[in-house]
């Protein structure tokens, strides 16, 4: 499987909510604000249900409040239709 291009990028970018893609197109990332650390720790634990359940897992930084997601296709080094599924189903979430 090859990662997407920057065109197919553009179109599913169209599909989530302000979700930004990387300068060299490898992965999409977005910061969620919450009240306070506990707001922000469950929603990682929601999160973490999605990834395990898509099989698909993103790299998950907490600062306080602040959670920032990075979805990426590691084995292709790129982005793929998984990274936007899950991204759809968090902004779900959200």
């Amino acid at each position: 499987m090859k990662p997407f291009d920057a065109k197919e990028i553009e179109k599913l970018l169209g599909e989530i909510i302000k979700w930004e893609v990387s300068r060299d197109n490898k992965k999409i990332s977005k910061e969620f604000v919450f009240k306070d650390f506990v707001g922000a720790l469950h929603f990682v634990n929601q999160v973490g249900n999605i990834a395990e359940a898509e099989g698909h897992h993103p790299d998950i930084n907490i600062v306080y409040n602040k959670v920032t997601l990075d979805l990426s296709t590691h084995s292709i080094g790129g982005l793929t239709e998984n990274d936007f599924i899950v991204a759809a189903k968090i902004d779900a979430l959200w």
